[in-house]
């Protein structure tokens, strides 16, 4: 098998193989078997989505499982996996928990006492081995010393009863555990399946035929027609179609999708048919770079879960000490063992990354990515939002709002030579003037010389044997000298409100202007709105435009703080300021030059129509616009929210199973049974979206 190490940590290796050897969802359930054969190997996990295999393992043995992943071969485990009945493709965790009841009932219902006295002993084997290899060879006092010295003390006691019940106990909590936390995994990748099983594909001969999607090649040219879903992200060759791309961007709107144009995997085509060349396969398209950050979460664990993880450890010790107490005073075994059935541990270990889980697989829902419980955790901590304007606040295309023509020219006339003389220029705000000249059905015939461009400032040409001249007002009036009164300047500036002003010269005389305007997203002012009523306390704008058009958006918007006329390397330090002064903060932006503030804030937050640099750097990508931001935000702070109520309950609710139980009132198999149960009803309240709960 060929593979990467795509994360490594003493004792975890997660790979990932190569396309070639890719496998389905039995297959994984058969490598997985196989690795947990070989001597030192604790847990795997198989993603076969993603092509993951997380191993956790004894550190020691990491040679031995490198070859033996490196000899696992595709024939070898894809045969394997075939002879395997259907139920292997589905989740059978709750079936393997039904027969392990089953063997136990069958077990103590038919065998005599002597032999289920020695199978309790041999399964109490492996608990004592993992307890006496934590406590020396680790030198760690765990859950599992824990769990080896409640069994150990039944024994000793020759209750063999108790202990038989505490093990079986212990390990349907374990078949539990996995299983709820198998399922939330499972859930949070669900809205990004793909399920296709064939597709049809049109060779050079110009025939058609249907394969099935695994055999799909790298430029196979694919047909889609109404009503299909698009199996791979490509380039529209042929034809022309509305695509709705809500599952990708959040689009409400199907878009056209037409010749050269890209579409992407996971899409629905809506009305028409076209060919589309592909570019990525199943493993590299878009919907899967989300899939492998979901993924990869667990690498980016939320504070909260570690100091949860920790404190849980920290704990035993004192479950020791307790016990310890007991029987110093009362001389009774039982009540002692009864302190060392219930424990902290497993519930905070277990609920803590469960809720996290659920919280991104319901942002995901909601076309919330959110990359790591860290960053879930931090999210709710923000009271410093941060914007960038352009193309966050606003729609970044420019668009003319206006046009005024001076005394002796014609509205059309300032519009047109505009143009005609913008058209060779690819900036924006030439795009805008040449946009709005067509759709004004205008004609723009070049009637001009040679053009010069004047860098950040204007265009100089010859026009008709007279000078013309458009651009910024420092170009027209300081650099060019052309005359303007103070009063004139002045009234331009008022009908500006906030926009740019392109100037337009012929001659020695100013012929018009032309107002520019970066739109305001229709839902901007609602996302400043819903961030202060989730307890967001200041919120920012920077931008690199001038101080005019920023203050006077800023006051459209009610944001608290505008800082204008900023570069790229002003806005990091303007973040770092902030953090310096004790703010939490979040950065939003959607371009280039905004990776290194979206890096350097706490959280850096993108949408999809953002660049893939921003959109990697970020923390949080809302896949359906800026509108979603509050809802981020109010999701995090939920999480939190039900991590620290979960936190509470388990140390209430172990702490009275343990004073129940050394007080004679429950015995040690009852305080197990408590035990374990409350940890599988926590597991499951866990996994209960936070709107839901709001919802009622």
């Amino acid at each position: 098998m060929n593979y990467t190490i795509a994360h490594e940590l003493p004792g975890r290796i997660r790979f990932r193989v190569s396309e070639g050897d890719s496998f389905t969802a039995a297959e994984g359930i058969v490598i997985a078997e196989l690795l947990k054969t070989q001597p030192g190997i604790r847990s795997v996990t198989t993603c076969w989505r993603t092509g993951s295999i997380l191993v956790f393992f004894d550190p020691s043995r990491r040679e031995t499982l490198l070859l033996t992943i490196k000899a696992l071969t595709r024939d070898f485990y894809a045969d394997i996996a075939a002879s395997l009945p259907e139920i292997a493709e589905r989740d059978n965790g709750i079936a393997e928990i039904i027969l392990s009841t089953l063997r136990r009932i069958l077990i103590r219902s038919f065998f005599p006492m002597p032999l289920r006295n020695a199978l309790t002993f041999c399964r109490a084997l492996p608990f004592f081995c993992r307890a006496i290899e934590n406590l020396f060879a680790e030198h760690r006092l765990n859950v599992a010393v824990l769990d080896g010295t409640a069994i150990a003390s039944s024994l000793l006691q020759n209750d063999f009863r108790t202990a038989s019940a505490v093990m079986y106990l212990l390990r349907l909590g374990d078949d539990l555990e996995e299983w709820t936390h198998r399922r939330s995994r499972e859930n949070l990748s669900e809205s990004l399946q793909l399920h296709i099983d064939s597709v049809w594909v049109r060779d050079d001969s110009g025939t058609e035929h249907e394969i099935p999607v695994k055999l799909l090649r790298k430029g196979d040219c694919v047909i889609v027609r109404q009503g299909s879903m698009i199996p791979a992200d490509g380039i529209v060759i042929n034809g022309e179609a509305s695509v709705n791309q809500a599952s990708m961007t959040g689009e409400s709107e199907p878009v056209l999708r037409r010749k050269g144009q890209i579409v992407y995997a996971g899409t629905t085509l809506e009305e028409g048919e076209i060919a589309v060349r592909v570019l990525a396969l199943s493993g590299s398209t878009r919907i899967d770079e989300i899939a492998k950050l979901i993924d990869e979460s667990e690498n980016r664990k939320a504070a909260v879960q570690a100091r949860a993880e920790q404190m849980a450890d920290k704990l035993v010790p004192y479950n020791f000490l307790l016990a310890g107490l007991v029987w110093l005073f009362t001389r009774d075994v039982r009540r002692a063992s009864s302190a060392l059935m219930a424990d902290y541990s497993c519930a905070i270990k277990l609920a803590t990354p469960l809720t996290i889980l659920t919280s991104m697989s319901e942002g995901v829902r909601h076309g919330v990515l959110i990359k790591g419980g860290k960053y879930l955790e931090a999210l709710s901590s923000v009271d410093t939002m941060v914007f960038d304007k352009t193309g966050t606040l606003t729609v970044s295309q420019p668009t003319v709002r206006s046009v005024l023509p001076m005394p002796g020219f014609e509205r059309n006339q300032v519009l047109r030579i505009a143009a005609c003389l913008e058209e060779h220029f690819p900036h924006s705000l030439a795009r805008a003037v040449v946009k709005q000249a067509e759709k004004e059905g205008l004609k723009h015939r070049e009637e001009h010389d040679e053009l010069q461009y004047v860098v950040a400032h204007g265009i100089r040409s010859t026009l008709h044997g007279q000078q013309a001249l458009i651009g910024s007002a420092h170009f027209i009036f300081e650099d060019e000298h052309i005359p303007c009164t103070p009063g004139l300047l002045k009234s331009i500036g008022e009908q500006a409100r906030g926009g740019t002003a392109l100037y337009l010269a012929l001659g020695e005389r100013l012929a018009g202007v032309i107002f520019i305007e970066d739109s305001l997203r229709p839902e901007a002012a609602e996302v400043i709105s819903g961030l202060r009523k989730e307890g967001v306390r200041d919120i920012i704008m920077l931008t690199g435009d001038n101080r005019h058009t920023a203050d006077y958006i800023a006051r459209q918007l009610g944001v608290d703080h505008c800082r204008a006329e900023l570069l790229p390397t002003d806005k990091i330090r303007c973040i770092r300021q902030l953090k310096a002064d004790g703010a939490k903060t979040a950065m939003v932006g959607d371009g280039i030059n905004d990776s290194p503030s979206l890096a350097a804030a706490d959280v850096g937050i993108s949408m999809s129509s953002a660049t893939d640099i921003a959109q990697e750097v970020a923390d949080v990508v809302l896949y359906r616009g800026i509108g979603m931001l509050p809802y981020a935000r109010r999701l995090s702070v939920l999480s939190m929210e039900k991590i620290r109520r979960n936190y509470h309950a388990v140390v209430g609710v172990n702490s009275a199973i343990i004073m129940m139980g050394i007080s004679g009132l429950l015995s040690p198999a009852v305080s197990a049974l408590f035990h374990n149960s409350f940890t599988l009803g926590i597991s499951l309240y866990s996994m209960i979206p936070v709107s839901a709960e709001e919802e009622e």
